[in-house]
């Protein structure tokens, strides 16, 4: 297998390719080519000229602190669409995989022009995938904490706490209404709010207005994604951001005006509206994108497990321009 790499800068220049994940997706590339201050790179993996493989890169640039803010980072470790071979056991098929992943990292860590201080993968559904060729690339790991609900019960509060039921029905009793949003106006109501709670609330770097308009009007946004609201008498008062990729709905963002209206449960009820949106929609899972780090005091992870998730345990991988810096890290967490 001759294994032959394309990048793509432009969403006009891919051509169509096979695959199911919407962080390797086209569709994701282009609302990030209009987001102001991210720049997403395609890698297309081909041999013989048929796409195996892509992985898409998004590189977020900073305006406060040049050079040292800016990060690349990428979801999971790729999409591979290796054809079916009669004799590919499943270990035969994951060695194959991680063959064209080294290429793919090598090439992003030695030769991609992405100008990023920092480099990382996150949500990693096999901790171990990839491993020796992290490391031979002079990546270092991180223990990581992914939250993953079971939607596909008859009854997807069967493991929520009672305390999280009795919001919900509080919430809606209390004339809170839960929607998806269908217009700009709606949309950008919706990213003061969360702009105004992200920036005092939670350490996460929120993407401008243009990325949320780009996800309502995007042609296939109605297959990978919404944007769900919480609302009280015409007013937002909470909303969250989700993504649909293969049997799951990944939870971006959220965030509610719990103070100001307590007993609407505002934080609450904008997850619980996506969760069961997912699940009228077919998915298996609802996942929380960003659950933090396993050994850190972190009350939103606390907040997210009333919900009855399964708390899981992966990896992130980094690796960060400055060598001598880099390997101090790698002598800490290796």
């Amino acid at each position: 297998m001759i294994i032959r790499l394309t990048t793509y800068k432009r969403s006009k220049d891919i051509p169509p390719l096979p695959g199911n994940d919407v962080f390797h997706s086209t569709a994701l590339f282009q609302i990030f080519e209009q987001t102001s201050g991210y720049s997403p790179t395609l890698l297309v993996a081909s041999d013989n000229g048929t796409p195996i493989a892509k992985m898409l890169c998004i590189t977020r640039r900073s305006f406060r602190l040049p050079t040292l803010a800016d990060r690349t980072y990428i979801y999971g470790v790729g999409e591979y669409f290796l054809p079916a071979s009669p004799d590919d056991a499943p270990n035969k098929r994951k060695i194959k995989q991680e063959q064209i992943f080294n290429e793919m990292l090598t090439y992003l860590t030695q030769k991609l022009d992405v100008h990023a201080f920092t480099l990382e993968f996150r949500n990693i559904e096999e901790p171990l995938f990839g491993y020796r060729y992290f490391r031979e690339n002079g990546y270092f790991p991180m223990r990581w904490l992914r939250i993953r609900n079971s939607i596909h019960h008859n009854a997807i509060d069967k493991w929520m706490s009672n305390s999280r039921k009795r919001q919900i029905q509080r919430g809606l009793k209390n004339g809170s209404v839960i929607s998806i949003a269908h217009t700009r106006d709606e949309v950008t109501e919706f990213f003061t709010m969360l702009k105004k709670y992200y920036s005092s609330k939670i350490n996460h770097h929120l993407p401008d207005l243009k990325f949320f308009i780009s996800l309502l009007e995007h042609p296939e946004g109605e297959r990978f994604g919404k944007i769900y609201l919480v609302k009280l008498k015409d007013k937002i008062i909470g909303g969250s951001v989700c993504l649909f990729s293969k049997d799951t709905s990944y939870l971006m963002f959220s965030a509610g005006l719990r103070k100001s209206y307590p007993l609407n449960y505002p934080g609450v009820l904008c997850i619980w509206g996506a969760m069961t949106d997912a699940r009228q929609r077919g998915f298996e899972h609802f996942e929380f994108i960003d659950a933090g780090l396993p050994f850190a005091n972190y009350g939103y992870r606390d907040f997210i497990l009333r919900f009855g998730g399964k708390q899981m345990s992966t990896r992130r991988w980094y690796k960060l321009r400055w060598n001598w810096l880099n390997k101090l890290l790698i002598k800490i967490y290796v």
